[in-house]
């Protein structure tokens, strides 16, 4: 008998939401993209991958292609950056949204692709590993498809990391112990475990950078953090009764007076395949 998968959040199941909420969720991960902290993460990560001109690159889990179309400048004409991802909603997306580079777009699952072995020569998979059933085996996928001195770069988040100021300690620790399976990932220790993920795979090479983001105030924090986001649906909260009102009353003062805080760790890991 198949193991029970565990709850998805809707960025893991997006094909099955109803068509308003897939076009919020893209919304979502395209300001996501845009945001200062998140580019932050992306240039370090960039810089740990070291694409070169000419090379295939995977981007695995590629959301509406904005990083693809990225790397495309790096690999430049040469080059080509296969962007995959689980949802068709989302492929369509990045189909409409794509620029005349060299990104091929298709549907897959990274821990099932069906590209060949040693078939690229870099791997980028960002904040996608936290959804996944079993890390260790999409990792080992990827591992598959990347050529022997190929580097794989690992972008994922820590949850437990997630910490407030200028709320009550006790409000937010409600907040954050409810949050889990619906608004955030269950595997919410993600980011941290990749580095062992990898060294237990064989790579060599591994380093791992943690790049802590940084949000002074609600509507900046609201944009990465859904616990602070007043359009996320009051369904998808489990707190108990009057909590998600409570919190927003908090968070709402606290920007007012300008002392708002919330910190979230989002950790690099890179490794060359063997």
């Amino acid at each position: 008998m198949k193991p029970a998968q565990m709850e998805r959040t809707p960025f893991a199941d997006l094909d099955s939401q109803p068509s308003e909420m897939t076009a919020m969720l893209l919304a979502a991960l395209e300001a996501m993209g845009r945001h200062p902290e998140i580019r932050r993460v992306r240039r370090t990560a960039m810089q740990a991958l070291r694409p070169e001109p000419g090379a295939r690159l995977l981007d695995a889990g590629s959301g509406a292609g904005d990083v693809a179309r990225w790397l495309a400048t790096k690999v430049g004409p040469a080059g080509e950056v296969i962007a995959l991802d689980y949802s068709a909603a989302t492929i369509s997306a990045a189909v409409q949204r794509h620029d005349g580079s060299n990104v091929r777009y298709m549907t897959g699952d990274v821990s099932a692709m069906t590209l060949p072995p040693d078939s690229v020569d870099g791997v980028w998979c960002e904040r996608v590993l936290q959804h996944v059933d079993d890390a260790d085996v999409a990792i080992a996928e990827l591992i598959r498809v990347t050529r022997p001195r190929g580097r794989i770069c690992l972008i994922d988040t820590d949850w437990g990391s997630l910490a407030f100021d200028g709320v009550p300690s006790r409000l937010a620790t409600t907040v954050v112990a409810n949050m889990h399976g619906r608004l955030t990932p269950r595997q919410a220790d993600m980011g941290r475990t990749l580095r062992r993920r990898l060294i237990a795979a064989r790579l060599a090479d591994v380093t791992a950078t943690p790049v802590t983001c940084v949000f002074g105030d609600p509507a900046s924090a609201a944009v990465v953090l859904p616990m602070v986001n007043p359009v996320v649906p009051e369904q998808a909260w489990t707190t108990p009764p009057g909590v998600r009102d409570e919190w927003f009353s908090y968070v709402d003062a606290a920007g007012d007076r300008g002392d708002f805080l919330a910190i979230l760790t989002i950790w690099v890991v890179t490794g060359t395949v063997a």
